[in-house]
């Protein structure tokens, strides 16, 4: 039960998180494409790389924190649901190219990402 409270918190944490980095994105950059779950999905995809490894391989981290790092706080800032109907709301307009670029992209960088923060997790 523990568990599910650090959870909870984390995923509200995380949510917040991703609303407000979304929006700086979408000031920054525009909403002709989905630039901000992109860049909440590759930095979220980067951070759990790095803290998967620290917490799992180098550091003694309580399960419970552990928990609400990675499931609740990580789980909620990136946003694959937001990506899947942002993805459908361009196939549906039409624009197979923007729709295209978005799932290549989203697949490749954060991939990447989180081999990279696997990579610098296991380097500190």
């Amino acid at each position: 039960m523990k568990a599910l409270v650090y959870i909870a918190i984390g995923g509200a944490v995380g949510a917040v998180m991703r609303y407000a980095a979304s929006l700086g994105v979408y000031s920054v950059l525009g909403r002709s494409f989905p630039y901000g779950t992109l860049f909440v999905n590759v930095t979220g995809s980067l951070t759990m790389g790095v803290l998967s490894i620290l917490m799992l391989e180098r550091y003694d981290i309580e399960p419970e924190w552990r928990a609400a790092i990675l499931v609740g706080l990580l789980g909620s800032f990136t946003t694959f649901s937001t990506f899947s109907i942002e993805t459908l709301n361009l196939i549906e307009q039409g624009d197979m190219l923007r729709a295209s670029v978005n799932i290549l992209s989203s697949f490749v960088m954060c991939l990447a990402a989180v081999w990279l923060g696997v990579l610098i997790g296991r380097q500190i």
